[in-house]
């Protein structure tokens, strides 16, 4: 299998302080997550399994399929105020690292410069997050189903 490595972190600071979403597929599948949140004083949330390869491997076609790999930050909007996103990802011989400023919705890739390439990477982190939420969630469930 090739070396595989995903991050991904969206956050802001503001009167809450320093509020952000966390995750990491590290290539020995280990999966690091974390939730910040001051909202009403709420605790900082730490999560780590580890995933089999079976998991490894869905998550990088996942990746490969969305075709962020060939896609070029430089023309997407800059972080700020609002907040930035960032992605990280090593697949082999290819290394990409992006920034932007957090995306609220559709309309913001509209409106963007590069509005394909800002839907596909929208699109990629909607689906990296729901994978992301249902492992944690299966695994650390307190009651089973």
């Amino acid at each position: 299998m090739t070396e595989f490595y995903l991050r991904y972190y969206v956050g802001h600071k503001g009167k809450f302080g320093h509020e952000f979403l966390e995750f990491e597929f590290r290539p020995d599948g280990r999966l690091r997550y974390a939730n910040n949140s001051n909202y009403k004083n709420d605790q900082m949330i730490r999560k780590e399994v580890t995933v089999n390869n079976v998991v490894m491997d869905e998550l990088k076609r996942i990746v490969e399929d969305s075709e962020v790999l060939q896609e070029d930050d430089k023309l997407w909007p800059v972080p700020d105020r609002i907040g930035r996103q960032e992605l990280e990802v090593v697949c082999g011989d290819q290394h990409i690292s992006f920034t932007t400023t957090k995306i609220g919705s559709l309309l913001d890739c509209k409106n963007s410069r590069d509005e394909e390439g800002l839907r596909i990477f929208y699109y990629l982190v909607q689906d990296l997050k729901c994978l992301v939420f249902s492992l944690i969630g299966l695994h650390f469930k307190i009651k089973p189903i």
